[in-house]
């Protein structure tokens, strides 16, 4: 059994920066690639970064230049640094990833239980 679990969102004013951070622990063996999601009310769910276990990202459009993705594999740990936020970046987010569990032979997708990132205007 694998757990993600989130932390670090809260309010903040627009400018503001918040980092998130997102923990796996279980029976790990391995984790290739880690993805932070946010959902507004109202809208689907969005990709905003990934990594990948080469370390290569990629971000949504609406956040390039402002949020940083990274991750630490010692720790099982994805970050999302979030600068220069606005309004819009209000939503819950969530943390992704894929892990190979010890004595399994497939990754599987797991997913963090969600954390509520609001920004005041």
């Amino acid at each position: 059994q694998v757990q993600l679990v989130e932390s670090g969102g809260g309010l903040v004013q627009a400018g503001g920066s918040l980092r998130l951070s997102c923990a796996a622990s279980g029976n790990i063996f391995s984790i290739n690639g880690m993805s932070w999601y946010r959902q507004a009310p109202g809208k689907q769910r969005e990709l905003v970064a990934a990594v990948t276990g080469g370390r290569s990202t990629n971000y949504a459009d609406s956040v390039k230049g402002r949020f940083t993705i990274s991750r630490d594999n010692a720790k099982n740990t994805v970050y999302l640094q979030m600068n220069s936020l606005n309004p819009e970046d209000t939503a819950v987010y969530y943390c992704n990833m894929g892990v190979l569990e010890v004595g399994t032979f497939v990754f599987a997708n797991y997913w963090g239980q969600g954390i509520q990132v609001t920004v005041s205007s």
